[in-house]
């Protein structure tokens, strides 16, 4: 049974990678007022059928576009796509580490999908760097700055709710092993974790409904009632992390660019931080954007050597980014 003294150390990782906003009262002080667009930065609609937050900038746009350029101009369009994620990764180290960037709109507020190119949690980097990675690889040839910036709030949206579709809070996909096997199944990663190693964790997933006042947006009868529906789903969906005292053992068959997922030891919560694969000189190291340090950054120790001593983690789940099939998106 993992013990529940860790429960806090648990709650700073979750709310560290942006899977919660802070609670209402406490150590962390009160929930802060949505992000409004700074003046004179408005936001530009990319895709009609897609809500967006109203907090993304010009700026946000003119990074996208930055590293689609540069992208395209090294050539990342034509390689494997887990190469193509961590270069563009690496691009943002350094950028400041910020908690709670999709929590904009308030526990009645309509969800939509928050852009923020500027600053990032541990999920939010993952998302962003694949994101435009599929980007670039799934839309050859389209110039066209507004029919780019359609392509990636889609391809960035299909990465963060569940189906690619955004219906209210819930259908965020707030737990990081359900990110796994929703875009797993729909062919956007492959799930790993079971071929290199992992053994099955059968602990339920429930620290959202258990923990609701954390959640502003759980005071909404029917928003706590669906997490709850996706947590009871989840405990029919297995899991297989790779335990901390076999990463090393297996971390050979771990690529750059696979999506890490560290597993919690808190009772019913299933990760407590994400980053990137990256290997250098022969081992599997970390980038991501980790509440200690306040910025992207890659871990200086091993992967392996780096989960045996954070208590809070006890093993990985791993995911591997698949090709995105070229297309060409409409410019109007």
């Amino acid at each position: 049974m993992r013990s529940r003294s860790l429960l806090s150390v648990g709650v700073l990782a979750l709310w560290a990678c942006g899977g919660s906003p802070p609670p209402a009262s406490g150590e962390s002080g009160v929930v802060a007022e949505a992000a409004r667009p700074a003046p004179g930065r408005q936001s530009v609609e990319p895709e009609p059928t897609i809500r967006l937050s109203g907090t993304e900038t010009e700026e946000d746009w003119e990074i996208l576009l930055d590293r689609i350029r540069w992208a395209r101009s090294i050539g990342l369009d034509t390689v494997e796509i887990g190469h193509a994620v961590a270069e563009i990764g690496r691009t943002f180290v350094g950028e400041p580490y910020t908690p709670y960037t999709l929590e904009v709109a308030g526990p009645t507020g309509p969800e939509a999908l928050v852009v923020n190119l500027r600053e990032f949690d541990c999920v939010t980097f993952v998302e962003s760097a694949l994101a435009i990675a599929r980007t670039v690889q799934g839309n050859p040839g389209v110039e066209d700055p507004s029919a780019l910036r359609r392509a990636y709030a889609a391809e960035l949206a299909g990465l963060r709710y569940r189906g690619g579709a955004i219906d209210g809070y819930p259908s965020r996909l707030h737990y990081f092993s359900e990110w796994i096997e929703d875009n797993g199944r729909r062919g956007r990663v492959q799930p790993l974790s079971h071929l290199i190693g992992g053994s099955e964790d059968t602990e339920p997933i429930e620290f959202m409904s258990t923990h609701a006042d954390a959640y502003p947006q759980l005071s909404v009868p029917s928003n706590l009632d669906a997490i709850r529906t996706v947590e009871a789903r989840l405990r029919e969906i297995p899991r297989y992390p790779v335990r901390q005292n076999r990463i090393a053992q297996f971390e050979d068959q771990i690529r750059t660019g696979d999506v890490i997922a560290a597993t919690s030891t808190v009772p019913g919560l299933d990760v407590a931080h994400t980053g990137i694969a990256l290997r250098i000189d022969g081992r599997l190291h970390l980038m991501h954007a980790p509440l200690v340090g306040s910025s992207v950054e890659i871990s200086e120790r091993p992967l392996a050597e780096r989960i045996v001593g954070i208590a809070s983690q006890d093993g990985i789940l791993v995911a591997r980014p698949l090709p995105v099939a070229a297309r060409r998106v409409d410019a109007r």
